[in-house]
């Protein structure tokens, strides 16, 4: 086994310092002569006095250091990452992928976020999730991240995906290559039009969609791309998740329904152009405001250059340059 791929269980198996409090704080106190249960019991067995306010203390302080240890624990785990971190998860794997391929080894946390559109201090914190901390003066083993954050996101393994939609968004997605190097493998692509099932579509056969649920049960489908028309999502929807599918990716234009369980990515082109056309019109309102500014500006200065008689300086004028002039190239700046 390379160095790499025994560190990370070297690393994990060392006890974090809030686990190590817990159990100082929960062991020899409890344990020594002079335990609280030692100087109540009487010779009856029973309590003669109440325990001392110092072992209830000691108790809760092993209680906070226990549980302080726990949340350690899970943040190393996937239901103790934030949200907004796993969403720039994979951003950082492509920032990663880029570098990898440029046969760059290390890279510093500067680096990695500037390719990666986040400041420094965040993307530090959002690897520390990972264990994944770097080197004082050298940086991050871009090799050795690659393998984390495809770890953390599930990518080191083959996870079959349905295509549902066989229409020129479906077709697409069935010819893009870039699915199996991340680790998505198409199993099938369906649609439920009588002329397009039996096609072949990249290296697929399209298949019926009355098929979604012995497609499921045959490749062991956990991710299903909903590729249809809006009227016929839900319908589809319901299909995968009752056949066993508990991630979806949603490109038809609604909001589907799905019990609790089942994660759902929605896709709407439609409305990334809209965001788009919403900051494309604000530019052009300031870029307007800002001229009419301009125009207003310049009225004010040939108005009070009327009040006082001057004379327009005309624009085709030009500083004479070199010859008898004395006046230098470098003068025309200033």
């Amino acid at each position: 086994m390379s160095r790499r791929s025994t560190s990370a269980p070297r690393n994990e198996a060392r006890p974090t310092e809030a686990q190590a409090n817990g159990a100082r704080a929960g062991g020899p106190r409890a344990a020594g002569p002079r335990a609280a249960g030692a100087r109540t019991a009487g010779p009856s067995g029973a309590a003669s006095r109440p325990a001392s306010p110092r072992g209830a203390a000691g108790s809760r302080g092993a209680g906070r250091a226990a549980a302080n240890g726990a949340r350690a624990g899970q943040a190393r785990g996937h239901h103790g990452i934030p949200e907004a971190t796993v969403a720039r998860l994979p951003v950082y794997l492509r920032a990663l992928y880029a570098l990898a391929d440029r046969d760059i080894a290390t890279v510093s946390s500067e680096e990695l976020a500037a390719a990666a559109g986040v400041n420094s201090a965040k993307l530090r914190k959002d690897l520390s999730h990972l264990g994944s901390y770097g080197t004082r003066g050298v940086g991050y083993d871009v090799e050795y991240l690659v393998y984390q954050v495809s770890r953390e996101l599930g990518l080191t393994q083959d996870w079959p995906v349905v295509i549902v939609g066989a229409g020129n968004l479906g077709r697409a997605l069935a010819n893009y290559g870039g699915f199996a190097s991340r680790g998505f493998r198409i199993a099938a692509l369906l649609d439920c039009d009588p002329g397009v099932v039996g096609t072949m579509i990249g290296r697929h056969t399209v298949r019926s969609a009355a098929d979604i649920e012995d497609v499921v049960a045959a490749h062991a489908v956990s991710i299903g791309v909903i590729a249809t028309p809006a009227v016929a999502a839900q319908d589809v929807c319901d299909r995968l998740v009752a056949a066993g599918v508990t991630s979806i990716l949603n490109f038809a234009p609604v909001v589907l329904s799905v019990p609790s369980g089942v994660d759902v990515r929605k896709v709407d082109l439609s409305i990334e152009l809209q965001i788009l056309a919403f900051h494309a019109q604000r530019r052009a309102i300031v870029g307007m405001a800002q001229d009419r500014e301009w125009q207003e500006r310049r009225a004010r200065r040939q108005g009070e250059r009327a009040e006082r008689g001057e004379r327009e300086p005309d624009p085709s004028a030009a500083l004479p340059v070199g010859g008898d002039s004395g006046v230098e190239a470098q003068a025309v700046g200033t």
